[in-house]
C-alpha cells in the first residue's frame, strides 16, 4: 500500500492506475494528507491518469465509502481535524470526556467518545465538564480519538436558565418554582434556603441539586440575570442561554473610543463618484455602497461597469488588538426584533465605518465590468476614500422607479437610480443564466409595540430593489474570492454543498409519493431543483415541495477549503460585503490588503495559521445566532398569543414524526406542535417516505404541506413553546396504512396512547 511520506518514483514512467481498494487504504492510513492533490502524488499519478482518479473519489463518494470535507476525503464516521465539543463526563483516571456536537447518527453510527488531552505545552484553555470546547482531534490508530482543547466556546452548560415563579404560601419550606427556558427541561422545586437574591419573574441561573421526599428535582439559584417584566426581557434569554456577550469590555470601548477617521493618504479619491447606500428604512449602519453605470467602451456594446464600496474595518480593527479579540469572540452581529448585539462598539460600526450621507469614509471597493448578457469581463479592487451621496431606503428607491412619489430618491432618479436599474437588468440575465436554486420561502417581520411585545407580524414586500442590491453584493463576493485565490492568498471561504447521499434518498422518496421523478445517480445542479420547484408551483404542493428542498440542502459554513456553492451555483465565493457584522468578511478584506499591497491592516502570518479554527469558530458563532434568533421570535409570538387559549388558526403542517405534527400558523408564522394522541381516536401510523401519519381503519391522513385549521391549547411564552390540537378533518388516504397491509405491521411501530403526554406532547 503507498504512503503518503513515500510517494511513488516513475522516472519517466508512468505509474500503474491504483484501483478502488488501494486507494480507500491508503486514504485510511493518511487521515491527515488526504486531499485529491495528495493522493495523485503518493501514487505518482499525472495527466490524464489525474482525471480518472477523480472518477475513482466519485465512485468511492456514491458508495459511501468515503465523504468529502472541503477538499479532503475522509472515511464515514470520522472525526474532521478540528470539531466541537461538549464535554459530558469524566473517565476512571479523572479524565475528561467529550462528544462532537455535529454528528449524524443514522449515518455515521453512535456518536464517538473523545478523549480530552492538555498541550505538552501546558498551553490549553482549562475545561470542565459542562463546557464546549473548539478541538484540534487526533486519531490514532487504535484507540479512542483524543481532543486538545484550543478554546472553551461555552462555560457551564450544566446549568439551567429559568424564571423564578413564588407560591403563594411556603410549602415545607419550598417558596417556588423554577420556569425552564428550554421546552425539553422540567419545572424545578426552590427551597427558600437556596433562593438567592431572586424575586417573582426574575431570569435566573439554576443548578440541579437533587430531589425532594416526594422525589421532585430542587434547584439552587446561582445568580440573578434580569427581571422578566422588563423591555427587551425575552431576548434576554436567547443571549444567556447561548453566552452572547452583551456588554462591550471597558478596554474594547476605550480603543474604539480612541480610534480617529482615516484620512485620504494612501487612497484613491472616489468623493466625486455618485454612490449611494440602500438599506432597510430602520437602519442603524450603512456598510455598503453602489454606483453603476453603462460602459462606454466600443467593444463592449450594452455593457455596464459596477462599483461595489464596502467600509473599510480592517483599518480601524486590525489584528491581535484588543478590538479583533472581541470581535473574534463575537463572530458576527445578532439581530433581535428587540434590540441588536453588534459584532464591533458603535463608535466603529455606527460612526467611524457607517458611510454616512455627505461624510468622508474610507471603503475598499471593486469596480466590475459586464457585458450585455450579464457574463463578468474584469474586476478591480481599489481602497479608496468615498462620500456617499445618498442614503435611501429600498422603498424609496423602488417607489422613485416606479414613477411614485417619493422625492429624496427622486431627486437622485436619472444620475443614479435608472443606471443602477439598468446594470441590473444585464445582471439578471447572467444570474438566469446560471440559474441559482430558488427557493421561495416567505420571510416574516415582527413589528413591536411600545411595551416590547409584538403589535403585528408582516410579510415585507419583496422589491427588485431588494434583488438589486443582493446581486451586486454576490458578484463582490465573487470578485474577492477569485482576486484572493488567483494571488494563492490564504482565505476564508463561504461554501455550501452539494446535498448529501442519504438527503437525497429521502427527497427521492418523498418526490415518489407525489409521481415526481428524481433518477437514482443524477448529477444533481440546482437546475434540477427549479425544475422541480416549477412542477409544482401555484400547485397545492408548492409550499411543501420548497419546504421539502430546503431541508434537503447542507448548511452553508465558513472553510479555509473551496467547495464550492451549490446554492448559488458559483464555483468560488466569499464573504466580502458585511465586516461591520460578520468577522469573516473582515477576515477576506486584510487577506485583500496583504494580497493587494494596499497599506496597512492585512492579514498577518500568524492569522493565516489559524483561519480553519477561525472558521470552525465563526461558523459555530453564525448557527448560535440563527438558534437564538429564531428562539426569541418563538417566544415573542408564544407570548403574544399566550391570551388567546381557544382561537382557532388557519395553519399548515410543516413537519411529520411519530410523536405528532408540528404546524405553522398563516397570520403570524408561528410554530406549534399537536401531539399523535391529539389527532383522534384512532391510530396514527407514521410513513416517513411520505411525511404523513394515517388512521388505521378509517385511513384518515395527515401529510406535510396541508392546509389544516388548529385551536390553541397552551402558550408558554418563557419556553417559547405553543401546543394545538386538530380541529380540520384529514383527507382520506388513497392507501391503506401499512399496519394493514402486512402481517408484521408498521415498520415504525405504533404510537403508545396509553402514555399520558405532558403539555408538549412528551411522554410522562
Amino acid at each position: 500500500m503507498a504512503k503518503a511520506s513515500k510517494p511513488a518514483k516513475n522516472k519517466g514512467k508512468r505509474a500503474p492506475l491504483p484501483d478502488r481498494a488501494e486507494v480507500l487504504a491508503w486514504l485510511e492510513a493518511n487521515p491527515k494528507q488526504n486531499g485529491k492533490r495528495e493522493v495523485a502524488r503518493a501514487f505518482g499519478l499525472k495527466g490524464q491518469q489525474k482525471i480518472a482518479l477523480k472518477a475513482i473519489l466519485k465512485e468511492l463518494q456514491a458508495d459511501g465509502k468515503i465523504e468529502r470535507r472541503g477538499k479532503r476525503f475522509s472515511k464515514p464516521g470520522t472525526l474532521p481535524p478540528v470539531a466541537v465539543l461538549d464535554i459530558t463526563a469524566r473517565d476512571r483516571d479523572g479524565g475528561l470526556l467529550a462528544r462532537p456536537v455535529q454528528w449524524d447518527e443514522t449515518r455515521d453510527g453512535k456518536r464517538p467518545v473523545v478523549s480530552i488531552i492538555h498541550s505538552s505545552r501546558g498551553k490549553s484553555p482549562t475545561a470542565g465538564i459542562g463546557d464546549r470546547v473548539l478541538a484540534r482531534i487526533e486519531t490514532p490508530d487504535k484507540g479512542s480519538p483524543r481532543g486538545k482543547v484550543m478554546k472553551v466556546l461555552d462555560r457551564n452548560r450544566g446549568t439551567l436558565l429559568g424564571v423564578f415563579r413564588p407560591y403563594p404560601e411556603p410549602e415545607n419550606g419550598f417558596v417556588g418554582r423554577i420556569e425552564p427556558t428550554n421546552r425539553k427541561q422540567h419545572e424545578l422545586l426552590v427551597h427558600e434556603k437556596n433562593l438567592g437574591e431572586a424575586k417573582p419573574g426574575d431570569l435566573v441561573e439554576v443548578t440541579p441539586i437533587g430531589r425532594n421526599s416526594h422525589g421532585l428535582k430542587q434547584a439552587r439559584v446561582e445568580r440573578v440575570i434580569g427581571d422578566m417584566n422588563s423591555e427587551k426581557a425575552i431576548s434576554l434569554i436567547a443571549l444567556h442561554e447561548h453566552n452572547i456577550p452583551i456588554a462591550f469590555p471597558p478596554e474594547v470601548l476605550d480603543q474604539a473610543n480612541a480610534a480617529e477617521a482615516a484620512s485620504l493618504q494612501g487612497r484613491e479619491d472616489w468623493r466625486d463618484i455618485p454612490l449611494v447606500t440602500i438599506d432597510p428604512a430602520d437602519a442603524k449602519d450603512h456598510d455598503d455602497a453602489i454606483f453603476a453605470k453603462p460602459d462606454d467602451d466600443e467593444t463592449n456594446p450594452g455593457g455596464h461597469i459596477v462599483d461595489v464600496a464596502i467600509a473599510d474595518v480592517s483599518w480601524y480593527v486590525r489584528p491581535g488588538s484588543t478590538l479583533d479579540r472581541e470581535a473574534l469572540k463575537r463572530g458576527n452581529s445578532v439581530y433581535f426584533p428587540d434590540r441588536v448585539v453588534p459584532m464591533l462598539p458603535e463608535r466603529i460600526s455606527n460612526d467611524l465605518c457607517s458611510l454616512k450621507e455627505n461624510v468622508d469614509r474610507p471603503a475598499m471597493a471593486v469596480r466590475m465590468v459586464f457585458d450585455a448578457q450579464g457574463r463578468k469581463l474584469r474586476h478591480r479592487f481599489h481602497r479608496i476614500m468615498m462620500r456617499s451621496h445618498a442614503r435611501l431606503a429600498y422603498e424609496e428607491a423602488q417607489a422613485a422607479i416606479d414613477g411614485e412619489d417619493a422625492p429624496r430618491a427622486r431627486a437622485h432618479l436619472d444620475a443614479v437610480l435608472r443606471p443602477l436599474w439598468g446594470a441590473y437588468a444585464v445582471l439578471k440575465r447572467g444570474r438566469d443564466a446560471r440559474e441559482p436554486l430558488k427557493l421561495d420561502m416567505p420571510e416574516r417581520k415582527i413589528i413591536l409595540n411600545e411595551q416590547g411585545g409584538v403589535e403585528r407580524v408582516v410579510v415585507p414586500p419583496r422589491l427588485d430593489a431588494h434583488r438589486l442590491v443582493e446581486e451586486f453584493m454576490i458578484q463582490a463576493n465573487v470578485c474577492a474570492a477569485e482576486t484572493l485565490e488567483s494571488r494563492k492568498q490564504p482565505l476564508i471561504y463561504r461554501i455550501h454543498e452539494a446535498p448529501s447521499l442519504a438527503k437525497l434518498e429521502s427527497l427521492r422518496d418523498f418526490l415518489r409519493t407525489l409521481s415526481i421523478p428524481l433518477a437514482k445517480g443524477e448529477k444533481l445542479r440546482p437546475a434540477r431543483f427549479n425544475a422541480i420547484l416549477n412542477q409544482v408551483k401555484s400547485g397545492e404542493y408548492e409550499e411543501m415541495v420548497n419546504s421539502i428542498v430546503l431541508r434537503s440542502q447542507s448548511q452553508a459554513e465558513y472553510n479555509p477549503s473551496n467547495a464550492g456553492h451549490f446554492g448559488l451555483n458559483l464555483r468560488k465565493y466569499a464573504h466580502f460585503t458585511s465586516p461591520i457584522r460578520r468577522y469573516a468578511d473582515l477576515i477576506v478584506h486584510r487577506a485583500l490588503v496583504a494580497a493587494l499591497g494596499l497599506g496597512e491592516g492585512g492579514i498577518t502570518g500568524e492569522e493565516e495559521e489559524k483561519l480553519d479554527v477561525i472558521a470552525e469558530d465563526i461558523s459555530g458563532s453564525e448557527r448560535r445566532a440563527m438558534l437564538a434568533e429564531r428562539q426569541t421570535v418563538d417566544r415573542l409570538i408564544a407570548a403574544h398569543l399566550a391570551d388567546r387559549i381557544g382561537a382557532e388558526f388557519s395553519a399548515r403542517i410543516n413537519g411529520v414524526t411519530r410523536a405528532g405534527l408540528f404546524v405553522t400558523l398563516s397570520d403570524t408564522g408561528a410554530d406549534g406542535f399537536i401531539p399523535i394522541s391529539h389527532l383522534g381516536d384512532e391510530y396514527y401510523i407514521y410513513d416517513e417516505a411520505a411525511h404523513s401519519v394515517t388512521a388505521e381503519h378509517s385511513a384518515e391522513s395527515f401529510r406535510l404541506g396541508d392546509a389544516v385549521t388548529v385551536r390553541l391549547v397552551e402558550a408558554a411564552p418563557v419556553a417559547g413553546a405553543l401546543r394545538f390540537e386538530m380541529v380540520s378533518d384529514g383527507r382520506v388516504s388513497k392507501e391503506l396504512p401499512r399496519s394493514r397491509r402486512s402481517k408484521s405491521g408498521s415498520p415504525s411501530g405504533r404510537p403508545r396512547r396509553s402514555k399520558r403526554s405532558d403539555r408538549f406532547g412528551r411522554s410522562r
